[in-house]
């Protein structure tokens, strides 16, 4: 029996892989990322080598209690291997140094017993995923079935794009697992710097007609989808008030209950430093995880949208990643759920 079921963002979870930060650094300063992280300053001016000591110590820490409440909740964890990420490697057309295996969710997309490694887009990410590779084995010997999109060259070309609208040029599927929402048989594909309309095409070629890739376009720029849109459970939808309004949410999403978060709470803890090496924006705390359709993990800090959603009938584990800013990853962002109870269903007329 294959142990890779996940339908959607909200069933009981029973297994996961949370990430490892270890030997983390920035990613390789080059025109890839630039686009997907630094839009907004030269090659030149972005941070380089490793994360500091310090950062990554802290967050192994809170991964660790992260870790311990999951499986106080019954939950099996299973984790990356350690990666040398500092090593140099290439293609015939660039070289770069590799990223980290923080963020799970980014590489890895779970769809039915399905795994999909994505086409990722910054080019320090080539060889993320085989940090996974024992994981994967032993999905695929499980009877998983175990993908990967076409290798994407990753060409400067793909990146010469008006910055006011970044997202890379159409000539080959290039996308961040993080750019998809799984509700379902019904997935919202976000078109930003981190995924082209051509990814979304190739992942509706490759599910077939089974499923429907709903795009979502002009609406948010800034990489992944799962800081402005979380699924809760069936018929609710948390959005970021910065980024959507009830006039350019989706289609599909307006037959469900929408509500807004409130803004990110204890944000100005950080000097000038720590901020211009930071990826993640400032609604990177709005990136909860769901246990279950009741129970979700959520930034500590975040009192008032805490309050919201148990007014909604939700369950709190209120923790903390200390720098989920300067790694640019919350909660849903270092998980990837390989195992939730439930059926694929269509929640969408």
């Amino acid at each position: 029996m294959s142990k890779v079921w996940s339908c959607n963002e909200w069933d009981q979870l029973e297994e996961v892989i949370v990430g490892n930060p270890l030997r983390a650094r920035f990613p390789t300063a080059d025109v890839s990322t630039r686009l997907a992280e630094f839009p907004d300053r030269s090659v030149e001016d972005m941070p380089s080598g490793s994360f500091p000591q310090q950062v990554i110590e802290e967050t192994e820490e809170d991964l660790n209690a992260f870790v311990e409440v999951l499986q106080q909740q019954g939950v099996t964890v299973r984790r990356p291997d350690t990666w040398p990420h500092e090593e140099t490697f290439s293609t015939i057309n660039w070289e770069s140094e590799g990223y980290y295996n923080y963020c799970p969710r980014d590489v890895m997309l779970v769809i039915g017993d399905n795994i999909i490694e994505t086409p990722n887009v910054i080019r320090s990410r080539y060889q993320e995923t085989f940090s996974y590779r024992s994981l994967l084995m032993d999905y695929l010997k499980s009877g998983a079935k175990w993908y990967s999109a076409p290798k994407p060259m990753l060409l400067d070309s793909l990146f010469d794009v008006d910055l006011k609208k970044p997202a890379p040029r159409n000539d080959e599927p290039a996308f961040d697992a993080a750019n998809v929402l799984r509700l379902g048989q019904d997935l919202i594909y976000l078109v930003s710097a981190t995924g082209n309309e051509q990814g979304g095409q190739w992942l509706q070629t490759m599910l077939g007609d089974e499923f429907r890739v709903h795009f979502l376009k002009d609406v948010y720029y800034g990489s992944h989808i799962d800081s402005t849109f979380v699924a809760l459970r069936p018929g609710l939808m948390l959005c970021s008030p910065a980024r959507v309004n009830d006039d350019t949410l989706p289609e599909v999403l307006k037959q469900w209950e929408v509500i807004y978060s409130p803004p990110m709470e204890n944000t100005g803890g950080f000097d000038a430093d720590y901020l211009s090496k930071s990826i993640g924006s400032k609604w990177i705390d709005m990136n909860l995880f769901s246990i279950n359709p009741n129970l979700v993990v959520v930034d500590r800090d975040q009192v008032a949208l805490i309050k919201l959603l148990e007014k909604h009938g939700l369950d709190v584990i209120p923790l903390k990643l200390r720098h989920s800013k300067m790694l640019g990853g919350g909660y849903h962002c270092v998980t990837l759920d390989i195992r939730r109870k439930g059926t694929m269903q269509r929640y969408f007329d």
